[in-house]
């Protein structure tokens, strides 16, 4: 139930998957809104908790592809080959952005003139990383931030599509055996139409 199977994924993937999931679709949200706000104090506390929800968000995937890369997964269902290396190189591209996006913001912090300290979750400062301090360097930073965002954004809905045309289109398992441990085989064979 834990571990996944050749059939389903088990309890810590499917946790770790809708975690992280959430943690995103946040971390994208505050990033849009703190930008735009005219209240500094309350974007200054927003900052703070996008910092400290990347380097929560940089653990869990840390812990995401520690577990990915110890266990095996299941076989894809109902795919084309094709279709299996599309799948591949979108996870890969997913992970290296959930590992990107925050570096790039710690990055961007680090680089900045300000020095501020992120303060993370108000319980331990994380040093800034040894970059050039310049307002160059940070605007270069906070564009590659923004960039890899929006590509996030993109790959996401192609991730969330993809899942949805496995569960309505060709009626397999991909979309509901990410919502619960499976124990069981399931059928890999597509729904005919």
């Amino acid at each position: 139930m834990l571990r996944n199977t050749d059939e389903g994924y088990g309890l810590v993937a499917i946790i770790l998957h809708w975690l992280i999931a959430l943690l995103i679709v946040g971390q994208l949200i505050v990033g849009l809104v703190m930008v735009r706000l005219d209240d500094q104090r309350l974007a200054f506390e927003l900052i703070q908790w996008h910092k400290s929800f990347g380097f929560l968000t940089l653990v869990l995937v840390g812990m995401r592809i520690g577990w990915r890369l110890v266990g095996r997964s299941p076989h894809p269902l109902g795919t084309t080959r094709i279709e299996r290396i599309a799948a591949q190189l979108g996870h890969a591209s997913l992970y290296v952005l959930m590992v990107a996006l925050p570096l790039t913001g710690w990055a961007l912090v680090s680089s900045s003139e300000l020095a501020i300290p992120t303060f993370a979750f108000y319980l331990v400062i994380v040093p800034h990383l040894p970059l050039e301090r310049s307002v160059a360097a940070e605007s270069w930073w906070a564009e590659v931030h923004e960039i890899l965002a929006w590509v996030l954004v993109g790959l996401v809905a192609i991730h969330v599509a993809a899942a949805l045309r496995h569960h309505f289109r060709l009626g397999d398992a991909t979309l509901t055996r990410m919502l619960r441990p499976v124990h069981h085989r399931l059928d890999r064979t597509p729904r005919q139409s």
